[in-house]
């Protein structure tokens, strides 16, 4: 029982992460409004009522979708942390600014690779749904938290104005995951991916004004 046990877990397992992936392409491609619980199932290859039996409603797999990319967000920062650590040990610290742009560049590529949902601006039933999400919430702190410390030892050390209130630093950045200019620079095509990440990076941390 207990192994036909693991293999129905394993499945139900790879039926979620299907699910998620074909909504996160969805969010990513059409929007929250525009995307429907039909699309996802058909996108994941599987019925409908199937897919129910997983996620309840379009909220909630929303939710699910989200809990994905900041496990990921989660998981680059880390990896920052760690190679910032190494590097101190070896007497080359590392910047927290240089921090906070590598996690921008990082959000703004997750964008033009079609992998950061877009999620609408104001919605009180997905904002509702999302709020009561503890995965997401426990998430969207640690990533808060984790930005917050660099974001404070940049205002210390002056490589950030240190009269912004860090909320609005904050804010700023998670703003650049979902940044409309990055969408209309690709979609004119005339641009490269590296050049849009360097552009909106450089306006975002130094001002649109001339260098003097």
């Amino acid at each position: 029982m207990t192994s036909r046990s693991s293999i129905k877990q394993q499945i139900q397992r790879v039926r979620e992460q299907a699910i998620v992936v074909a909504v996160n392409r969805l969010l990513a491609t059409k929007g929250y409004d525009a995307m429907t619980v039909d699309e996802v199932a058909a996108e994941a290859g599987m019925a409908k009522a199937s897919l129910y039996k997983l996620f309840t409603s379009k909220e909630e797999l929303a939710g699910a979708a989200m809990v994905g990319v900041l496990d990921r967000a989660l998981a680059f920062v880390d990896g920052l942390r760690d190679a910032a650590r190494e590097a101190a040990e070896a007497g080359s610290p590392t910047r927290p600014l240089d921090q906070l742009k590598a996690v921008t560049r990082w959000a703004m590529q997750t964008q033009l690779e079609g992998e950061m949902p877009s999620l609408p601006a104001q919605n009180s039933n997905l904002s509702a749904s999302l709020q009561s999400n503890d995965a997401y919430m426990d998430r969207l702190i640690a990533l808060s938290n984790r930005l917050s410390i660099w974001i404070t030892e940049a205002q210390t050390s002056g490589q950030l104005h240190a009269a912004l209130p860090p909320e609005l630093v904050l804010y700023t950045l998670f703003a650049r995951a979902c940044d409309p200019v990055v969408a209309l620079l690709k979609e004119s095509g005339q641009y490269t991916n590296a050049q849009i990440i360097d552009w909106v990076t450089s306006t975002t941390f130094d001002g649109l004004a001339a260098a003097r």
